[in-house]
């Protein structure tokens, strides 16, 4: 088991949604340090909102580009600073950019394919980002260990670390999300790989797919669409709450036996 009473966690993707509610519950089970990562300076205004809650600084606000190397390698290095080294990552960072793979204009049947450019940006924010924030705390928890003469951890020793990467039921394919599907997918085989190889370190690695869950990028794509198109096809018939996956996500970081797949999405199933 991993006890999160005292851990040092990075949160990306912090300001709304998922990550926040994240924050949230991450602070009631008593983490010690919490960096809250997001392009959106309202970060800054969670982490107020954390601290004034338990009356201590336990959240620092971290407002920057996730793709950004230098942007990370600060943030961990003022977290280890700071409050120890980081041994929870939750790289939480993503976005949409939704249409379909080729498109015929129905007025002047001009076909048009996905933007390349569209997709590069998309793989940079949800798939390399991600993948390189956990990286970066792999790396800490290794250097530490060689630091203190410990070589392959072993299941005598309590654990150092867990990644949990955010995936999505689109990673089964979703009509117009050719990139973000293909980025969830992605995301799947890195948690694998990273599982096989950080728990040399004593760090698991896994994956959660969240269903339809009630954030601002899900918002946006309007009411009518979410009705018609969503609600109908998830069997609670309703949004998830990003409580509810926060909630699960720290399940995921507690129990040492749940690595791999976690599937949290209220019973979706995508159209025939």
């Amino acid at each position: 088991m991993m006890n999160m009473e005292g851990a040092v966690a990075v949160i990306t993707g912090a300001a709304g949604g998922i990550g926040r509610a994240l924050a949230l519950e991450m602070t009631k089970r008593k983490v010690t340090g919490l960096a809250l990562v997001d392009y959106s300076d309202a970060v800054h205004q969670v982490a107020k909102a954390i601290n004034d809650l338990v009356g201590t600084n336990v959240a620092f606000g971290y407002s920057g580009d996730a793709t950004d190397g230098a942007f990370r390698t600060r943030v961990y290095k003022e977290m280890a600073d700071q409050h120890g080294r980081v041994n929870i990552c939750v790289p939480a960072a993503g976005i949409t950019r939704d249409s379909l793979a080729v498109k015929v204009d129905r007025a002047t049947k001009e076909v048009s394919v996905y933007p390349v450019e569209t997709f590069r940006q998309v793989v940079e924010v949800n798939l390399i980002a991600p993948v390189y924030w956990a990286l970066e705390m792999v790396a800490g928890i290794a250097e530490k260990r060689g630091k203190q003469g410990l070589k392959r951890w072993e299941p005598t020793e309590p654990l150092e670390g867990t990644v949990v990467f955010i995936g999505s039921v689109s990673s089964l394919g979703n009509k117009g999300q050719i990139a973000y599907a293909a980025t969830k997918a992605g995301l799947e085989g890195a948690a694998a790989t990273l599982m096989m190889e950080a728990v040399f370190h004593g760090v698991r690695c896994a994956i959660i797919h969240p269903g339809y869950t009630d954030t601002p990028m899900v918002r946006a794509l309007g009411e009518e669409f979410i009705q018609q198109h969503i609600v109908p096809r998830t069997q609670l018939r309703r949004l998830i709450q990003p409580e509810e996956i926060a909630d699960a996500i720290c399940f995921m970081i507690s129990n040492a036996a749940v690595s791999g797949s976690l599937w949290a999405d209220a019973g979706w199933h995508p159209a025939a």
